[in-house]
């Protein structure tokens, strides 16, 4: 090797001692790993990646990016260097630091450094080093089998979400179990989620480990057999189907292919708003292979649901429901109250079971309502609920729909951008408008909705204040609502605050509120606390103390 071929390979190596120097600095690395018996050591996956004058060796895999190229000097190697004198070096420099750690925890079963390094041709990932643990091996898998009987099979009480993120990891494993078997992997996972049913929080963490593992062995296993993967970070994946893929079985029980699927309709059920369409790539990828299955669920839905949840017949209307899409297609055949009753009850009876919350509906209806709030979309969705909103006896239903249907961070699946909402919206708006005793409603809804990515409950707050006024019912709902409230939102309502007992009781309200919030709430009525100011100058008592109170209350005076 040349001068700077040698200082390259220096810095490597220099590189790669001063990564296990760091580890073996850890303290108390027994005791993680004894958190769970699932795991057996800390470090399974090490990378390392080249440019001259700069090498970097992680345990987190940041990845090649130099999408310029401008900053990056030449390489001193061909990729056929790299191949043969490289990788053949720093493998032994690897290998020399693992004999000394022998059977410490600080390494897994298995141990991988992989290399990305810049040649003379390009950015070149190769695979340095590779080796099992069989001894490791083997215990993990005694391990593996003895929590599968003890916890899963016997047990009867909810287990760890720490202990579910490392048996789905390990099940889907190509390196334990090089074809998983489909059938008992989704029975053990549906069991995990038996267990702990009865835990809300617990559970969507669970569920979250399983759909993280079955996902990684999608797209780094399974789907890389039948697909050439252009991957990226920023934006889907890309695959196109290989010339001479052939799956087999495709449609037989106990395929890998059913994980596949299972793991695409927990996606659709489970997943938020923003993650579903992994899910329904997922069952088109395995139908672009002839499973007949996942075609089904294109068109059907992902069998996650029966056919009497899903499809609803009568002579008043008619509701199919398909998850993979998260579509709710409904024909209204006589326009009054209970074909609007017989559809909400689907929808209900729907989300209750657990069907995606960030759906939308396809309406055949002669209806054309909507709600008396301006710049709402103007949607199938929104118009079927204006539509039922016009009958006041089904108002009790739907708010019992929308208080199933609020959920943080999932949105309608007709709305995007300004126009989004979050599910149930149409309906609180609606009968927050109608009716004081929706009020409670209203403000649950506020304390929901993320208003960082809508606008329109800006618009229903105008609308409030139009229809109700200021008032010792409407003040508390106000007040919920400014606290969700954007800069660009202007209420009229000063007018009705010259009323001293008025302004006195948004005064109470306001003072119980943090100061970040208290300013929040009064910008969209004065405009600001300079312009507040200038008003509590000018005012005589009592309500130049009451407006000093507010300024207080927004940290201003």
């Amino acid at each position: 090797m040349n001068a700077l071929q040698e200082e390259a390979l220096e810095e490597m190596r220099t590189a790669i001692h001063e990564w296990f120097d760091e580890q073996a600095k850890q303290k108390d690395v027994e005791g993680t790993v004894k958190r769970t018996t699932l795991q057996i050591g800390l470090f399974n996956d090490v990378r390392l990646e080249y440019r001259p004058g700069r090498t970097i060796v992680d345990s987190f895999g940041f990845g090649y990016n130099d999408e310029s190229g401008k900053s990056m000097k030449a390489s001193p190697f061909t990729r056929e260097r790299v191949l043969h004198e490289v990788r053949p070096l720093l493998a032994g420099i690897a290998k020399e630091r693992l004999d000394k750690l022998g059977t410490s925890p600080l390494i897994d079963y298995r141990f991988t450094l992989r290399g990305t390094f810049a040649t003379t041709e390009g950015p070149a990932a190769v695979t340095v080093l590779e080796i099992i643990d069989e001894e490791k091996k083997r215990q993990l898998l005694e391990r593996i089998q003895s929590y599968i009987e003890k916890k899963l099979e016997k047990g009867s009480y909810p287990t760890k979400p720490l202990e579910t993120f490392f048996l789905s990891r390990h099940l889907l494993d190509p390196f334990l179990y090089p074809e998983p078997e489909a059938s008992r992997t989704i029975a053990l996972f549906d069991r995990i989620q038996e267990l702990n049913k009865e835990r809300t929080q617990a559970l969507a963490e669970h569920r979250s480990h399983l759909i993280r593992a079955l996902t990684g062995w999608a797209e780094d296993v399974f789907l890389p057999r039948y697909y050439d993967v252009t991957r990226s970070a920023y934006r889907d994946h890309e695959y196109e189907i290989k010339p001479d893929a052939v799956l087999e079985n495709k449609d037989q029980p106990n395929q890998p292919i059913d994980l596949l699927l299972y793991v695409a309709a927990m996606i659709l059920r489970y997943e938020p708003n923003y993650s579903k369409s992994r899910g329904q790539t997922f069952l088109e990828l395995a139908s672009r292979l002839g499973s007949a299955k996942a075609g089904r669920m294109l068109k059907e839905g992902s069998g996650s649901f029966s056919q009497e949840d899903t499809h609803m017949r009568h002579e008043l209307a008619e509701c199919k429901a398909n998850d993979v899409f998260a579509l709710v297609t409904v024909v209204i055949r006589k326009e009054e109250a209970g074909a609007y009753e017989r559809a909400i009850s689907f929808l209900l009876s729907l989300l209750r079971k657990g069907f995606p919350k960030s759906y939308k509906i396809k309406l055949k209806s002669s209806g054309r309502e909507s709600l008396p709030v301006k710049g709402l979309a103007k949607s199938d969705t929104h118009r079927f609920f204006a539509n039922a909103l016009a009958y006041s006896e089904l108002h009790p239903l739907l708010e019992q729909y929308a208080r199933e249907a609020m959920e943080e961070f999932e949105w309608y699946g007709d709305t995007e951008g300004d126009n989004s909402v979050m599910p149930g919206s149409y309906a609180v708006f609606g009968l927050g408008l109608s009716d004081e005793r929706y009020f409670p409603l209203v403000e649950a809804y506020m304390a929901l909705v993320d208003d960082e990515h809508q606008l329109a409950h800006d618009k229903f707050t105008a609308a409030f204040a139009d229809a109700h006024g200021v008032t010792a019912s409407s003040i508390p709902v106000l007040v919920a609502c400014l606290r969700r409230s954007h800069d660009s939102l202007k209420l009229k309502i000063q007018p009705e605050l010259e009323r001293e007992d008025k302004l006195s009781l948004l005064v109470q309200k306001v003072e119980a509120l943090p100061r970040y919030e208290a300013e929040r709430v009064l910008y969209p009525i004065w405009g600001g606390a300079e312009k507040l100011a200038a008003q509590a100058r000018k005012a005589k008592e009592p309500r130049k103390e009451l407006l000093l109170r507010l300024l207080k209350a927004a940290g201003q005076a």
